[in-house]
């Protein structure tokens, strides 16, 4: 049996979505013989009844059906394929590989790629989410083109771009703690209850205590959104991003312990690639625009501190 042709599954996949010969002929440019042959033939080559011609608009068959499924599947790779191969004849890559850290504000980091791969459709995003020291070690392992998180040790190896401000707040739920909440909680007064920390997902940890208040008994959660459940719920204590719980603490379902001895943090997230190796003309394009947005984030914060100093 000859294999069947990529032209009698196109003009089979035409036919099914256009409903007759004439209007699948139209849509591949074709004539009415040459699609009503493609499909007998391919037919015949298969051993199966792919159409039921019995009525008066034709139909497919159970295998027919089953046929089809499998065929869309086969044309679409093919067109994925050819886009593939004009990117790399053009030097585009076919995929970026971005990790985005776990404190990151999703709506804002989301939303630039967003408008930048709505005009860089045919490069695949391949999204990653790590905590901790998760996102370096991929970037290091050349695992990613791009991360997305605080820089905890700049190195002359890396690029950066900065771009948001996050600042993390200590947080309970009303009835957690036993005494009242005031301005003078210590660690000491923490030290008895549970605190709930996010578990490092790179594979080597580097051991770093975030906030971590020594000799407190800690649970330890994949991901910010379970911490934050957990701490709603009434089960343990912790340090969140403002942007994650700001509504929480305007609502009082979580209360922030912030005061002169249990202080938060303001952690400054960046877009950071390495030097050291090679980026494609996507890449080059994405680093331009994050570049610019980090210049109009920079030339907003500074005309609010001007502002604040008048």
């Amino acid at each position: 049996m000859s294999e069947p042709t990529l032209l009698q599954l196109q003009c089979f996949a035409a036919l099914v979505a256009e409903g007759s010969f004439a209007a699948a002929a139209a849509r591949l440019h074709r004539t009415h013989p040459t699609v009503h042959a493609a499909v007998k033939s391919l037919e015949e080559q298969l051993g199966i009844a792919l159409l039921n011609r019995e009525a008066y608009r034709t139909s497919l068959t159970p295998e027919g059906a089953a046929f089809h499924s499998r065929a869309i599947l086969f044309l679409h790779q093919f067109d994925e394929l050819k886009r593939e191969a004009a990117q790399l004849a053009a030097g585009e890559e076919p995929e970026l590989r971005v990790v985005v850290g776990d404190l990151c504000p999703l709506p804002e980091t989301l939303g630039m790629l967003r408008r930048f791969f709505a005009a860089s459709s045919g490069t695949r995003l391949n999204f990653l989410f790590e905590a901790i020291g998760g996102p370096w070690e991929r970037l290091r392992n050349g695992d990613c083109d791009l991360i997305f998180h605080h820089l905890d040790k700049p190195s002359p190896n890396i690029e950066a771009i900065e771009l948001f401000e996050v600042k993390l707040v200590p947080v309970a739920a009303p009835s957690f703690l036993a005494q009242a909440i005031s301005n003078t909680l210590s660690p000491d007064d923490m030290r008895p209850y549970m605190q709930c920390v996010i578990r490092d997902s790179s594979q080597q940890p580097s051991g770093a205590s975030y906030y971590l208040i020594d000799g407190a008994r800690t649970c330890s959660v994949p991901d910010q959104l379970m911490k934050r459940e957990l701490i709603v719920q009434g089960l343990a204590w912790g340090h969140l991003p403002l942007h994650m719980v700001a509504e929480d603490i305007q609502a009082k379902r979580l209360l922030s312990l912030e005061g002169r001895h249990l202080r938060g943090a303001t952690l400054l997230h960046f877009a950071a690639r390495r030097r050291d190796v090679a980026h494609g003309p996507v890449a080059e394009r994405l680093w331009r625009q994050l570049r610019e947005y980090g210049d109009l984030v920079q030339k907003n914060r500074n005309r609010v501190g001007q502002r604040s100093k008048k």
